[in-house]
């Protein structure tokens, strides 16, 4: 049997047991309602029949049943009840729809009453299991003269219930047609959808779609629906690993990177650089169509974080060396010119030109190891200096640097001071005195890294566009560096911008917290 046979004739079975169980609960909210509002009536018929001058003045008279018992009956009569019986004091009753019962002690509860109040409650006296109400009676003057009881029996109850369950069936009779008829209609568009295929091979089609899902090794996408208002239709384990999902469950639109989102709507992207909070990732999109007509988007993901990683240890690995080898060469170039003036027995200009030199780089080491608590951050910056040097470029670490120790790793620090200054130097190159400034301090609770350069600087729509996918002005596909910055700043909630008095400066704001 196929899908949609099996499906209406299961959906019959559910419809007739929800419709049969929905029956039964309305009628017991019923059943409620009736006891409830049994329970108002006879309230408030019994106030009222307490609050009557005849009833307080007939339990006062001599012979309070020949006073009251013509009376209480009356007002059973008019009111539809099953009895109104009225107490003396003592729990005696005066009046009673059967005459037998008068003089003899009253069935229920009277005491609850004494302190003013009407008391309900369910009892079975004389006449059955009956709802009723005992109301306190008072004279004139105030004092507590008997109790009037009005209740409606259980019996009575159930036949005026009885008397709506054909409407009852009728409803429930009613909406299980219309059930049927929904479910068969159901059916038949389910048989179109599945091609009449039977739950064996519909089943052998997921198990395939999904082992290949799993056994993909990049991140997968398929976006479906109109371009006004796409959807996530499939997601592998690698995507939402990837892109930082839930382990299961669908996935919202909005949840998406802006990025991956552009191409949802018709976007096309070869060997793309996306990044998102933590990762790198390469992405591929091709769009997907039926009869000519696109119906949907397949995006995958590749990680290139760890090799970005490491091809950005790499250059600073390599940067480090050429640094040394720049700081080699001069110092080769220093020694030998020391030697000489020695060898011309010129020494004491010999130690003069040596202790310059030596102060000015001694100085510098000094005031960044003293402000700047990181190590890892005192040996970039040092770094930078001379590698800033050996490409033309001056590089001032400003006497306003001073770091203390802050809740951010080193290498957050290394990645996110060391792209804002490899930038600057790649954008300083085109002046005519190429020249960069960075601080780094600490104001209250924030972090601040200012690097400003002499180069033209970016406007605040160019940054925005770098910190997204990685821009460069260079015509090979580099840029990178803003990106991954941006990526340290948004990860420690700081903000990334430019400084518009200043075009060609960068800032870098984190807050710290108040224990730094």
């Amino acid at each position: 049997m196929s899908v949609a046979g099996r499906l209406l004739i299961l959906q019959l079975v559910v419809f007739t047991v929800v419709a049969v169980v929905a029956g039964v609960l309305f009628a017991v909210d019923e059943r409620r309602d009736a006891d409830d509002a049994t329970r108002r009536a006879v309230t408030e018929i019994a106030v009222t029949t307490a609050q009557f001058p005849e009833i307080s003045e007939g339990l006062d008279s001599p012979d309070p049943t020949a006073a009251l018992q013509e009376r209480a009956e009356e007002i059973r009569e008019a009111t539809g009840t099953d009895f109104v019986v009225i107490v003396d004091p003592a729990g005696i009753r005066v009046t009673h729809p059967v005459v037998e019962q008068i003089g003899l002690p009253y069935t229920g509860h009277v005491e609850p009453a004494r302190s003013g109040q009407p008391y309900s409650e369910t009892y079975t006296g004389s006449l059955g299991p009956s709802i009723r109400t005992v109301a306190p009676v008072y004279a004139d003057d105030g004092d507590l003269v008997g109790f009037v009881s009005v209740g409606v029996t259980r019996q009575r109850i159930a036949e005026n219930f009885l008397r709506g369950v054909p409407g009852i069936v009728g409803i429930v009779a009613v909406g299980l047609a219309v059930s049927a008829v929904g479910a068969y209609l159901v059916s038949r568009r389910l048989r179109r959808q599945t091609l009449g295929l039977n739950p064996d091979q519909l089943r052998r089609m997921y198990e395939h779609h999904d082992a290949v899902l799993h056994s993909i090794g990049e991140g997968l996408l398929v976006f479906g629906g109109p371009d006004d208002s796409p959807r996530v239709d499939v997601v592998n384990d690698e995507a939402r690993r990837l892109l930082g999902l839930p382990p299961a469950g669908p996935v919202p639109f909005d949840t998406l990177p802006e990025t991956l989102r552009d191409l949802a709507t018709g976007g096309e992207a070869r060997d793309e650089v996306h990044l998102t909070r933590d990762r790198v990732l390469v992405v591929n999109s091709d769009a997907v169509t039926w009869n000519d007509r696109r119906i949907g988007t397949v995006v995958t993901l590749r990680d290139h974080t760890e090799l970005r990683s490491v091809l950005g240890e790499l250059d600073s690995v390599r940067g480090f060396a050429e640094a040394l080898r720049a700081q080699a060469h001069e110092s080769a170039n220093r020694l030998h010119t020391i030697v000489t003036m020695v060898e011309l027995g010129r020494q004491e200009e010999a130690v003069a030109f040596a202790t310059r030199e030596l102060a000015v780089s001694q100085n510098l080491i000094d005031r960044l190891t003293t402000a700047v608590h990181e190590p890892a951050l005192s040996a970039l910056l040092l770094g930078k200096v001379d590698e800033a040097a050996e490409h033309g470029v001056e590089l001032t670490v400003t006497d306003d640097t001073a770091l203390g120790p802050v809740p951010i790793p080193a290498g957050d620090l290394v990645t996110l001071v060391g792209n804002l200054i490899d930038n600057a130097i790649d954008a300083a190159h085109d002046a005519d005195e190429p020249w960069v400034e960075v601080t780094v301090r600490q104001e209250d609770s924030t972090m601040i890294v200012e690097v400003a350069d002499s180069g033209p600087g970016m406007s605040p729509e160019v940054l925005a566009r770098a910190m997204q996918r990685g821009y460069s002005t260079k015509s090979e596909q580099r840029g990178l560096g803003l990106a991954l910055v941006a990526q340290v700043v948004a990860r420690h909630g700081g903000v990334l911008r430019t400084e518009p008095s200043l075009g060609a400066m960068v800032i870098a704001e984190i807050p710290i917290g108040d224990e730094t």
